[in-house]
């Protein structure tokens, strides 16, 4: 069983301050251009809208590549709540016999699964055998959108 796909650098939740930064509250397209707001007057509390049980959550640095088909890169940041009850399909960090390990939940037939989302990796089926716990639920990832640029 392959579970060193994955490494987290866990980080505590901060909710103490206020994030709040300026919001385009009426969206940017993703289809064909519209007309762009001149400004923006519409604030958001990012510690408020991305967490909503502080007590209970935690941020870890993605390291590995079992789920870019996710879209989910090496450097990531996730979001994880520990306060949720995990449920089919949720993407989850879980600890399995004392190795971390992001991925979605499959139940089948009374079976459970961690499927990777990366051709390269194969599903892990847990066991009784195993030493099982699922520590949280992914509830959003931050990443990186600009590219590196190289300097001369």
């Amino acid at each position: 069983m392959e579970t060193k796909d994955l490494r987290l650098a866990l980080y505590s939740s901060d909710d103490s301050t206020e994030l709040s930064l300026p919001y385009a509250d009426g969206g940017v397209r993703a289809g064909f251009p519209s007309p762009g707001q001149e400004y923006v007057n519409e604030r958001i509390d990012l510690n408020k809208a991305l967490i909503r049980h502080p007590a209970a959550t935690f941020l870890a640095k993605v390291e590995g590549l079992s789920m870019i088909e996710e879209g989910i890169d090496e450097g990531d940041i996730v979001i994880v709540d520990r306060s949720l009850e995990p449920e089919e399909g949720d993407l989850a960090v879980c600890c399995i016999d004392g190795d971390f390990t992001l991925k979605r939940i499959k139940v089948q037939k009374g079976r459970i699964f961690l499927m990777p989302s990366n051709k390269e990796f194969k599903p892990i089926e847990i066991t009784p055998d195993n030493e099982f716990r699922i520590w949280g639920i992914v509830t959003h990832t931050i990443k990186a959108n600009r590219r590196l640029r190289r300097r001369p």
